[in-house]
């Protein structure tokens, strides 16, 4: 299958059994639609790859991060590990373009969803660890998830950092729903982060919360860049 090889290009990891590959990138939805055998999905292994990586993760952060407390590094952790930081690294690897989704999910935007974008990278962690052991699944995390680390907690606290940057300057923050969509099941949401009424970031999501989310982040970034451009 090409997409295999692509993917497999793209991660710069070639598997010996490419059946783990395949399996970490089948969803339930695809595996229930063409009746695949039980527990021929991603899910066992997405849980397998979660073990791997909060074990690199954690390793890293404690080697990396000597002065902070464990209260801090569990923070750090949990702002790079959490489901959108994932999903956003999945996005870069274009992974959603090599997931197998029944008709139903792919048609409904699976392939950008946030929750089977992070399961599905766990996955591959897990097919990395099974087939080529502990150093290839580590090289896989610290390549591609272990990186920008500043940029991914400002991802994770961005309403809570912007909310302290606005009451700092004493301007006002507001977050205006500019669009609503889909199905009750499906609704995807794009909202503005308007601070003394001006947009400075745009955000989508499947949910108000993630929308807004985004959104705060890239109003950071644009403060970032503005303040930086200024000096």
């Amino acid at each position: 299958m090409q997409k295999i090889k692509d993917f497999q290009n793209t991660i710069g990891y070639n598997f010996q059994s490419e059946g783990l590959l395949r399996q970490a990138l089948t969803h339930s939805s695809y595996a229930n639609e063409k009746h695949m055998k039980k527990l021929s999905d991603n899910e066992r292994l997405e849980f397998l790859g979660d073990a791997v990586l909060e074990l690199v993760s954690s390793d890293f952060l404690y080697k990396n991060y000597q002065k902070l407390p464990e209260g801090e590094l569990t923070k750090l952790r949990a702002s790079i590990v959490c489901e959108p930081t994932l999903a956003l690294c999945a996005k870069e690897l274009h992974l959603g373009e090599y997931l197998l989704l029944g008709k139903g999910e792919d048609q409904t935007g699976g392939r950008e969803r946030k929750s089977i974008l992070s399961d599905a990278l766990e996955a591959v962690i897990g097919a990395i660890y099974l087939d080529g052991g502990f150093a290839n699944a580590k090289e896989f995390v610290l390549k591609y998830i272990m990186t920008d680390i500043e940029h991914k907690q400002l991802f994770y606290d961005s309403k809570t950092i912007l909310q302290e940057v606005v009451q700092g300057e004493h301007e006002s923050l507001q977050y205006v729903m500019t669009e609503e969509s889909g199905p009750d099941h499906n609704k995807s949401f794009t909202v503005e982060a308007h601070i003394d009424n001006v947009c400075l970031g745009v955000g989508s999501g499947h949910t108000k919360k993630a929308a807004e989310q985004e959104a705060a982040y890239r109003a950071l970034l644009k403060i970032r860049e503005d303040k930086e451009q200024n000096r």
